[in-house]
């Protein structure tokens, strides 16, 4: 036996005697709510997570934003070269609509080999993975053969709305060769993933006021506007039945996939029943490479809610006064959030309709992507299958959206994900879980990635 595998199973020796200590801390803080849309105990959450962090013999202290704070660590070692900056995020969702909850979204409950309860996945349960990690390995060897730092803010679920001038004015301190981030659904059950960027959002709302107040459909017919069939016919003339977006120069800077990433895309591994399992559908008609381009490599135009008129039970024969609808569009590598909104503006302006259209900017996100043929990330990748025991998938791109363009747009580094939830975590959803193996399983990837950049295994 290698005296790298002997070194790592030492270190699987010593997490498995610590795995009543590592559920407890999950539990600790998922008993707090930290609801960033509601400003419900997102400080408490920032206060008892940098507490934790110091527990764990990491320099810890709590930096301002205009927002929440960032909770802010390091583990240096002037002997150490190398450095990687771990991010994360301590804000959860709003947990409503409550009746959906089979338990208290913040009293963490196991059922069959799950811990429920709001944040298990989405994200406490993949960051503590990280300060329990480097708890371990400081316990064990009293060093580490790498720095670490982490970055965790509390505004993920708004957008990360303070995070870019945060990092702009810290860039100093947020130095690193690479960021790193747990975050997100496994691709498959049981089938370890890594992610080399992420699309970028758009969110916006469009509004319609028609005359002002409802009328009656008969008395009024063909002479009150309609503010809600003026959206549709909007929303039409934005996109085409087949989903190709309309808005003026919307696919122009789209980053051109390379050969390399193309040639991994059909080389992917694809389930359509396991897939369409786990959306909730029957089926699902594409291929490998056309999921993979289209959840990847594609942008897309989303309605997100539409709200107008009458939708309770029986019949209300009303012309609604108002109508509204959230649009949100995740951008391909390269696509501008802002360049796109200005588009948008320019389109609705020219869009003639009875009533008054107004647009509302709610929220953008630039996308990132970072090379895979990079030495370092085949370094963390070559770790997930050390300690996963399997090869990982490995995406160009994340489907959702994360703020990883603050590090390879503004910190100059190259940044991945590496999820450690399981594939129906319901993150964002009632029952929102976390598999016990698959918690567990992130504190031992995080550490098969310290040592193994390290160079220990």
């Amino acid at each position: 036996m290698k005296k790298s595998t002997i070194e790592f199973e030492k270190v699987r020796e010593k997490l498995d005697k610590e795995k009543a200590f590592h559920m407890e801390s999950l539990f600790k803080l998922i008993r707090q709510p930290s609801i960033s849309a509601q400003n419900r105990g997102v400080l408490e959450c920032a206060n008892l997570l940098a507490t934790m962090m110091k527990d764990a013999g990491i320099d810890t202290k709590t930096l301002d934003t205009e927002g929440y704070p960032v909770v802010y660590g390091e583990v240096l070692h002037p002997d150490n070269k190398l450095t990687v900056l771990f991010y994360g995020h301590y804000d959860v969702q709003p947990p409503e609509p409550l009746e959906l909850w089979n338990s208290d979204p913040f009293e963490p409950t196991i059922h069959d080999g799950k811990i429920y309860g709001r944040g298990t996945g989405d994200n406490k349960g993949q960051l503590i993975a990280h300060v329990l990690a480097v708890k371990s390995l400081l316990d064990l060897y009293g060093k580490l053969p790498i720095n670490v730092k982490f970055l965790f803010e509390g505004e993920e679920e708004k957008g990360s709305i303070n995070l870019a001038p945060f990092v702009e004015n810290n860039k100093e301190l947020l130095a690193a060769n690479i960021a790193y981030t747990a975050d997100g659904p496994m691709e498959g059950k049981d089938q370890p993933s890594v992610t080399l960027g992420n699309r970028g959002l758009l969110y916006i709302e469009l509004k319609a006021q028609g005359a002002i107040k409802d009328n009656h459909s008969g008395n009024k017919g063909n002479i009150a506007p309609n503010p809600a069939m003026d959206l549709i016919n909007l929303i039409r003339t934005m996109v085409d039945p087949n989903g190709k977006v309309l808005i003026k120069d919307f696919y122009n800077d789209i980053l051109t996939p390379t050969g390399e990433e193309l040639d991994h895309i059909r080389s992917l591994p694809f389930d359509p029943e396991a897939t369409a399992n786990v959306i909730g559908m029957h089926k699902i008609g594409l291929s490998a490479e056309e999921y993979y381009k289209k959840l990847c490599l594609s942008p897309t135009f989303n309605i997100a809610g539409f709200g107008s008129g009458y939708t309770g039970e029986g019949t209300k024969t009303i012309i609604p006064s108002e109508a509204k609808v959230k649009i949100d569009m995740r951008l391909a590598a390269d696509q501008d959030p802002d360049l796109i909104f200005q588009n948008i503006i320019e389109h609705v302006k020219h869009f003639n309709s009875p009533s008054t259209i107004t647009i509302d900017y709610l929220g953008g996100v630039k996308p990132s992507r970072t090379p895979m043929h990079l030495d370092i990330v085949q370094k963390i990748i070559r770790a997930v299958e050390i300690s996963h025991n399997k090869m990982p998938v490995v995406l160009p791109a994340l489907g959702g959206t994360g703020p990883m363009y603050v590090f390879t747009d503004i910190l100059k580094i190259p940044s991945l994900t590496v999820p450690y939830a399981n594939v129906d975590e319901d993150n964002h959803a009632p029952n929102e879980n976390m598999g016990i193996k698959e918690y567990l399983n992130g504190i031992q990837t995080t550490c098969a990635a310290i040592l193994h950049l390290g160079e220990q295994i």
